[in-house]
């Protein structure tokens, strides 16, 4: 068994971790490119704007290392995998369906591993 890290430090990030935050700031970047690209005026710049600031609330109360919830781990996971789903749906209504499967196959794994490193 591990000896608990000591307060204040964390373990050093993995190769992992940062595919885990690059699919992360990718997936916010999709919902911005969605909501002006796919929506006609008035409603490009509610959805451009809207859809990324309401993943960010929802990845910043549930998914993030200082989340404001402290909820259970698979709950956690489901929550990021809801956003890693959105971003994969945004890019299927945009008739990107080869980058959206890469990009959910990449996600969804490298979530996965990370969250097994954090929670083992």
């Amino acid at each position: 068994m591990t000896d608990p890290q000591p307060a204040g430090t964390r373990p050093p990030l993995s190769a992992v971790d940062l595919v885990a935050f690059v699919c992360e700031l990718f997936a916010f970047a999709v919902f911005a490119f969605w909501g002006f690209a796919a929506w006609p005026f008035p409603w490009n710049i509610v959805f451009g704007l809207g859809t990324p600031i309401l993943a960010l609330l929802i990845w910043a109360l549930f998914v993030s290392p200082r989340a404001v919830l402290h909820v259970h781990p698979f709950v956690r996971a489901g929550v990021e995998l809801l956003v890693y789903a959105g971003a994969t749906v945004c890019l299927w209504s945009m008739g990107l369906t080869w980058i959206g499967l890469g990009f959910a196959v990449v996600a969804v794994t490298a979530g996965l591993i990370a969250g097994r490193r954090r929670f083992v």
